[in-house]
């Protein structure tokens, strides 16, 4: 099981502390093909229905025909184990507003 960059998965955030978001839930895949096939972990935003945009901490995304938002400052390295399925992939738009936004909240050029 390798996940792709820019793929929605369903992933286990449990356990977790304090303001983590929590239980399964798709999160979007961001870490390189090259590095999904040959590390242990994968980098991932977590995705929820219950908030509204607010670029550059939430950003738009669909998943499963269903409005949700990436909640970029809640991005995480998670071990392969809590993959479970995959969903599908975003959309490209959707990959390059979530990168953008993850460079503006670790203001990178």
């Amino acid at each position: 099981m390798s996940p792709r960059r820019g793929e929605l998965w369903w992933v286990r955030l449990d356990p977790t502390e304090g303001s983590e978001i929590r239980k399964t839930r798709p999160c979007l895949v961001l870490t390189a093909d090259s590095l999904n096939r040959l590390r242990r972990t994968v980098v991932v935003v977590p995705t929820s229905t219950s908030a509204q945009a607010h670029p550059p901490l939430t950003v738009s995304v669909t998943c499963q025909g269903q409005p949700a938002v990436a909640v970029v400052d809640q991005v995480r390295a998670i071990s392969r184990d809590h993959l479970v399925a995959p969903i599908e992939p975003a959309s490209a738009g959707e990959i390059s507003a979530v990168l953008a936004a993850l460079a503006e909240i670790l203001e990178m050029p």
